[in-house]
C-alpha cells in the first residue's frame, strides 16, 4: 500500500516504514503528525485518485530529526562596474517516518 501526499509545495510517494526528507514543518522532533492531503491511495483493492484529495484518507508520520542541507553559494557579479555580492544559504529539512496509512470512507 502506498499514498501520494503533499507537504509544502512538493508531493511524495509514501509507504509504511519509509523515511522521507521534506522541507521544515512546524513540529517538534518525536511528535506524530497527521498529513491530511492525500492525492492518491493505492492498495491491493485498487487505486483511489482524489479530486483533488481522497476523502477521509490520512497518513500518520513521526518526526525523526531536523537537519540542514548543503550550503548553496550565491555570487553576483557585473563586469566593469565593481559590483560583487556574496551570499550563502542552507535549507532546513525534516526526516519523517511513515507509520500508518488510513483509508477514507
Amino acid at each position: 500500500m502506498y499514498a501520494v501526499i503533499k507537504s509544502g509545495a512538493h508531493q511524495y510517494k509514501a509507504s509504511v516504514g519509509d523515511e522521507l526528507i521534506v522541507e521544515r514543518l512546524p513540529y517538534e522532533v518525536g511528535t506524530q503528525v497527521e498529513m491530511g492531503e492525500v492525492y492518491l491511495l493505492a492498495d491491493e483493492d485498487g487505486v483511489s485518485v482524489g479530486q483533488p484529495t481522497v476523502d477521509g484518507a490520512k497518513v500518520l508520520v513521526t518526526v525523526l530529526e531536523e537537519l540542514r542541507g548543503p550550503k548553496i553559494h550565491i555570487f553576483k557579479f557585473k563586469p566593469k562596474e565593481r559590483y560583487r555580492r556574496r551570499k550563502g544559504h542552507r535549507q532546513t529539512y525534516m526526516r519523517l517516518r511513515i507509520d500508518e496509512i488510513v483509508k477514507g470512507a
